[in-house]
């Protein structure tokens, strides 16, 4: 057990948890069976980062695993809405999707804009960019969400509970919660021994611990986990991300964190590299399968003729960045007339790639590339 803080008594009297000086000045000693778990993570993450090479248009991949975790860690936090939700949304094709899509389509934001700042600016992993993670994804976000997008928060706030005095937890009060931040930060950017994964978990738990904003600390600092690996050289494409893990054992979650909040660090870090070595072996079984799935159907669609397989070459690639289709959307793809767009997804039906969405409606049909969704969809 190692203490990271100490539960100290406020005026207001409640008590709220205070971190100490991070990392403790004893640093850590990781036993045996989490540096294996380490090694294991690592060499993971290398065999994902080299196969997802492999991949004819890796962005695409990279697109439809952002939407995967924006839909689970916006789960998380209680959103229903789902990765189709989100797909559908993003098209602006017409159905019946649920209000909290919102909650995803942020999120998806948030990690888009992270990406970009990174890529173009060089961005560091400071402060200053959280608050810019956190701005994006909570400005213009559901009326229900009261978080000062961007702004670390001026007030108490507390996890569980109706007040702080009956809370689960109380992270630190506002001035402890800058010291914090900024030990943080130094963290993030300190050239030392410890391993980069397990440092990523650290980093995770230790936000979390923070809490620094009103709401969206748990997605934010789920995000920090990718980008911190990615930062690092990692990762040459920011592929991995935990919320599905995270979502699937959610109890357990919230269990291994607030045992880090008392001590238990090596307890947090066992549970955060499972998730590791899980995700990533899920995410090499995907690139497995989608290169299965479009070698066969790219000899299915040679089997149409010439001018029909043409035509349908010109839908394939782009189905695997959007996999829910409409006339409209295959009319400007291909230019073709209302007529023609209908008969190449006519063509995609009848060699079995697409399907409708819906089988009994007349107008306005939605087609899915279904066999390639639920590939990242899983058990969502």
């Amino acid at each position: 057990m190692i203490e990271v803080g100490k539960y100290k008594a406020q005026a207001a009297g409640f008590k709220a948890f205070v971190p100490n000086t991070f990392p403790p000045k004893g640093g850590f000693c990781f036993d045996q069976n989490i540096l294996k778990k380490n090694n294991e993570a690592t060499r993971l993450l290398g065999k994902l980062d080299g196969i997802t090479k492999l991949l004819p248009n890796a962005d695409f991949f990279l697109l439809m695993y952002l939407r995967k975790d924006a839909s689970a860690s916006s789960q998380i936090e209680g959103t229903r809405a789902t990765m189709i939700d989100a797909i559908a949304a993003e098209a602006k094709i017409e159905s019946n999707i649920p209000e909290d899509v919102d909650d995803i389509l942020h999120y998806i934001k948030a990690l888009n804009y992270g990406i970009k700042r990174m890529e173009k600016d060089s961005f560091p992993m400071a402060l200053r960019f959280i608050r810019e993670l956190h701005a994006k994804l909570m400005c213009q976000a559901r009326a229900t969400h009261f978080s000062d997008p961007g702004d670390f928060r001026k007030s108490q706030n507390w996890i569980g509970g109706t007040r702080p005095d009956n809370a689960g937890f109380v992270p630190p009060p506002v001035d402890e919660m800058h010291r914090a931040l900024n030990d943080l930060e130094k963290f993030i950017h300190t050239d030392d021994a410890i391993p980069t994964v397990i440092k990523a978990g650290l980093v995770h738990a230790q936000f979390e611990t923070i809490h620094p904003f009103l709401d969206g600390n748990g997605r934010t600092g789920r995000m920090l986990i990718t980008f911190y690996l990615w930062k690092e050289g990692y990762l040459e494409k920011p592929v991995l991300f935990l919320s599905s893990f995270f979502k699937k054992h959610r109890k357990l979650y919230y269990e291994k964190l607030f045992g880090y909040h008392n001590g238990d660090i090596f307890g947090w870090l066992d549970f955060f590299l499972d998730g590791v070595i899980e995700i990533a072996n899920e995410a090499i079984e995907i690139v497995d399968k989608i290169t299965v799935l479009r070698e066969d159907d790219m000899i299915k669609i040679h089997t149409l003729g010439k001018r029909s397989s043409e035509s349908a070459m010109l839908v394939l690639p782009k189905l695997y960045a959007q996999p829910i289709v409409n006339i409209g959307i295959v009319k400007k793809w291909t230019g073709f007339t209302h007529a023609g767009a209908q008969k190449v997804i006519d063509r995609l039906i009848q060699v079995g790639i697409l399907i409708p969405e819906d089988k009994d409606k007349t107008y306005g049909q939605s087609y899915l590339y279904k066999k390639y969704i639920d590939i990242f969809v899983g058990n969502e």
